[in-house]
């Protein structure tokens, strides 16, 4: 009974905290809403628009069928990029396992090179190679993202547990099966943190591979309003962005990571 009592309490706790922490949160975005609307007051809109007139913008990004093919274009260009990426770095990590010979050239010298090459060096050549379009933005993120997913798979491949690899070759010696029912729900984890890690960043990084080349998307529709001082407009683009982070984490990536989490 006693410690029935003491669970019963320590869960009430826990349930008051996390709803005070709400409470503080929700009264923080209020004041900060509060505070840009007493400062817009007092500039021009080109400087500082208010929340109400961002916030009636950002209500077009997803309604209005001219501003929404620019925010669908960034989307599946993320989404698309964050699947490239993933294939390419963790087949790399996995090549590298599977031929020892080769460990040494990928994680020796194409990883470093990978990360260490600046990001607006990626978009310039994309802006030589490419014609403005789907290629050359993809060719960008793909080109940032794939480093970030070459060692996160590449650090899981190393921690699987060998002895576990061992003993399920005791109950079958189909290398594929051993690798999907024993290998892959190991690896998922690391394939999970790359996921989040390049979604994260695809979407720090697509605004800047759109204003440089590129004929639509969210980055096109900043620097389009950036010709206009159309401050508004880039206000919304800001945060249709971090709108769009948080649905892709809350409707994609938390159930994923629920689905295949270790029970």
């Amino acid at each position: 009974m006693k410690s029935e009592a003491s669970s019963a309490k320590a869960l009430s706790q826990d349930v008051g905290r996390r709803s005070g922490a709400l409470w503080l949160a929700d009264a923080l975005v209020v004041l900060a809403l509060v505070a840009w609307a007493a400062g817009a007051a007092n500039l021009p809109e080109f400087v500082l628009p208010g929340p109400l007139a961002v916030g009636q913008r950002l209500l077009t990004l997803f309604t209005d069928g001219e501003f929404f093919v620019h925010t669908a274009a960034s989307t599946l260009r993320v989404l698309g990029s964050v699947f490239l990426a993933l294939v390419i770095g963790g087949g790399l990590a996995v090549l590298a396992r599977a031929v020892p010979w080769l460990d040494g050239i990928v994680s020796g010298l194409l990883q470093p090179f990978l990360s260490a090459f600046p990001s607006i060096g990626w978009a310039i050549r994309a802006a030589i190679w490419f014609t403005p379009g789907h290629a050359s933005i993809v060719f960008v993120q793909v080109a940032i993202l794939i480093p970030f997913c070459l060692i996160n798979v590449t650090e899981g491949l190393r921690q699987i547990d060998r002895e576990a690899l061992e003993m399920a070759t005791s109950f079958t010696r189909s290398r594929p099966r051993i690798v999907l029912r024993v290998g892959l729900p190991l690896l998922l984890p690391y394939l999970m943190g790359a996921l989040r890690i390049a979604y994260g960043v695809a979407w720090k990084i697509a605004l800047v591979a759109e204003l440089l080349g590129s004929t639509s998307g969210l980055g096109f529709l900043m620097l389009r309003a950036q010709g206009s001082a159309d401050m508004t407009t880039v206000l919304a683009a800001c945060l249709a962005i971090v709108a769009l982070f948080y649905a892709g984490e809350r409707l994609l990536l938390d159930p994923l990571a629920r689905r295949f989490s270790p029970r």
